[in-house]
């Protein structure tokens, strides 16, 4: 899929590519459509799933519906999720369930846009976040990814507060920046299934991997 990056500055490549795996489907971020639209996705997704309650469906899609509204308020350029109902357990229905969005965000003139400093920044801001949580500081790495050159990758578990409630929430950000520019593009994606983080990890490197720059020209002469 190819989507348009709006506002683009001097010099910023006007398209990227990202694809998505097959069960994955494109969240509605229009405040127009998005609800009754959301409601027909995973209305569709649990036809199959009798052991569902409605009171179970019903929350599936106000957290989607959620997550959509939060996306939008973003700014989000890209919205992504996945929604999958495993067989019934001694607790009822596994419900697995992951989004992506793909954001932008822009450098102040007066701070370094080098991505090691921000990434450096972001380790120790983490680190500051999970003191006395009880949760692990997570991890800030340098990675290299195809189609992107030098990026940043970002993998914790944070409690994401929702109704009152705080749910521990595997989240996984890839900050890629963007060619001749103060920008940067952030593939932010995150699972509640926390059991599971790792191999949430791996499906969301994935992602990041097809990741490209409709320029990319620009993107190569940046790496060397």
């Amino acid at each position: 899929m190819t989507q348009p990056v709006t506002e683009r500055p001097p010099g910023a490549p006007a398209r990227y590519r990202l694809r998505l795996p097959a069960s994955w489907w494109h969240l509605d971020l229009d405040p127009n459509t998005r609800d009754a639209s959301i409601r027909r996705r995973v209305e569709a997704q649990v036809r199959h799933v009798p052991q569902l309650t409605r009171e179970q469906v019903d929350e599936l899609i106000r957290n989607t519906r959620r997550t959509a509204r939060e996306a939008y308020a973003k700014g989000a350029l890209q919205a992504a999720g996945m929604l999958r109902i495993l067989g019934t357990g001694s607790s009822g229905p596994l419900v697995l369930s992951a989004t992506s969005l793909v954001l932008r965000i822009s450098v102040p003139e007066e701070q370094a846009d080098d991505l090691a400093e921000l990434v450096v920044a972001a380790g120790i801001q983490l680190s500051k976040d999970a003191e006395g949580t009880g949760l692990p500081p997570g991890e800030v790495e340098l990675v290299e990814f195809a189609g992107v050159g030098g990026a940043g990758r970002i993998t914790r578990i944070e409690e994401l507060e929702h109704k009152g409630r705080r749910i521990p929430t595997a989240v996984h950000h890839v900050l890629m920046p963007v060619p001749n520019s103060q920008e940067y593009l952030v593939l932010s994606s995150s699972t509640p299934n926390v059991h599971l983080a790792d191999q949430f990890y791996d499906v969301f490197d994935a992602i990041a991997e097809s990741f490209r720059f409709e320029d990319a020209a620009a993107v190569e002469s940046k790496g060397k």
